[in-house]
């Protein structure tokens, strides 16, 4: 029998009803390249995406720092990365190699999973990097509303968690991050106590989904909302158009397309309305951070 008290949501913290499901829509690799922007511009502006996270690192970042500057309501997070995961297509550090060295392999770039940057990546080194990614979507005009992890590093130990979570009470800034539940179950118990302590905010639920077939997309997105628990939940997708520039560095460019299509779909928006489910951004929770929030309608 589990004796605990039932943990208070963050989304009964912003003032919501214990049964209210409320979701959080994000598209990442904001900047990775033109077709990877051009999905995630219109994703933003004509379909259920509610926010987006951008990779400074890119070769594309300015052209997704100009949508951000022409459009400072949308809620736009940095994706901050550790790892290069495309063989043919590549990006090194903010700051470059030299000032970060054990950032990066022998040609300059990042590595190419987490695991390598678990073996050479020096903490003080990464942290400077980190803070350098966000500084330089600042410096860009953009209006940070979060941040989250390229590919999970800074949520899967705890010395890296604990950099997130630095980073986040520096810039007041929300992040993404594994269930409660379960970073109780990696001992990280310090970790949420901290982040509490501090006045960070995150969902309460975080749906990493697996690798799937493109036919089963729509069926596995309607699936997910439909399940959704009470609370703040966020998915994450990466729309892109399948085109040439797409298929030459990406490895899933159906799969990035299909995803665009359904989340920018007449059924994903009625399935919202379906379901009762709420949409928001980051930027809730920012607010909420920083003290300027409004409580919800009604309440």
């Amino acid at each position: 029998m589990n004796n605990q008290p039932e943990e208070t949501s963050i989304a009964q913290r912003l003032g919501y009803p214990s049964d209210a499901r409320l979701l959080i829509v994000n598209a990442d690799d904001f900047g990775m390249c033109h077709d990877e922007n051009a999905a995630t511009i219109e994703g933003l502006s004509a379909g259920i995406f509610t926010s987006s996270t951008i990779l400074t690192t890119c070769p594309w970042f300015e052209e997704a720092a100009e949508f951000a500057r022409a459009n400072p309501a949308m809620d736009l997070g940095v994706h901050l990365t550790l790892t290069s995961e495309w063989p043919s297509y590549k990006w090194g550090p903010v700051l470059g190699p030299r000032a970060v060295p054990s950032l990066t392999d022998r040609r300059g770039y990042l590595w190419a999973d987490v695991p390598e940057v678990y073996a050479h990546d020096r903490l003080d080194e990464a942290e400077e990097e980190l803070r350098a990614q966000i500084d330089r979507a600042l410096a860009a005009g953009i209006d940070v509303t979060h941040i989250d992890s390229h590919m999970g590093p800074l949520h899967l130990r705890a010395d890296y968690h604990e950099i997130y979570w630095r980073l986040a009470r520096e810039y007041r800034l929300p992040i993404r991050m594994t269930p409660r539940r379960f970073m109780r179950r990696m001992g990280f118990d310090a970790i949420l106590e901290g982040l509490d302590r501090d006045g960070i905010l995150y969902p309460d639920n975080f749906i990493a989904h697996p690798a799937r077939k493109v036919e089963e997309t729509d069926r596995f997105w309607t699936d997910t909302i439909r399940s959704l628990r009470p609370g703040i939940s966020e998915i994450y997708a990466h729309p892109a158009f399948a085109r040439a520039e797409l298929r030459g560095c990406a490895n899933d460019p159906e799969q990035r397309e299909a995803d665009f299509r359904f989340f920018t779909s007449e059924h994903a928006r009625r399935l919202i309305a379906d379901e009762g489910v709420e949409l928001i951004g980051y930027r809730k929770l920012r607010d909420a951070m920083r003290g300027t929030a409004k409580r919800p309608e009604g309440r």
